[in-house]
């Protein structure tokens, strides 16, 4: 089943400056959420080049949620779960793939395009109509 969705969020802020923005909340966030075994573990992280967008940065993370979930899942769920997030992002055009540890069946996969406007673009990920 494959589901397909699409959100313009219209921001106070140019592509560059949401760039910088967003580079500096990532970091913080991972600082700040890991410690004691949890928190974002990077697997990889290197440059790579895709013939239609560029060149990118590739990023492979973990995120280990165990203790975050309520304890209920924590019952049916492995002693140690977590979340891989591989991400390519060839600015401003990203990919970002989450998959779970527990059902490594479930994927959920997110398109990003950021873009000076505001969201009058139509179909700006160039999707056929066969994705639509």
């Amino acid at each position: 089943m494959v589901l397909c969705k699409e959100y313009r969020i219209c921001m106070p802020l140019t592509v560059e400056e949401y760039r910088i923005g967003q580079l500096y909340m990532i970091a913080r966030h991972s600082l700040e959420q890991s410690g004691d075994g949890e928190g974002v573990e990077v697997v990889e992280s290197y440059e790579c080049e895709d013939p239609v967008h560029g060149k990118g940065h590739y990023t492979e993370k973990r995120i280990y949620l165990s203790s975050r979930l309520p304890y209920w899942i924590q019952a049916v769920c492995p002693r140690v779960f977590y979340v891989i997030e591989k991400s390519w992002n060839y600015y401003p055009f990203t990919i970002t793939e989450y998959t779970c540890s527990f059902v490594p069946k479930l994927s959920i996969t997110i398109k990003t395009k950021y873009e000076n406007n505001n969201g009058c673009s139509e179909n700006c990920l160039g999707l056929s109509e066969e994705e639509l």
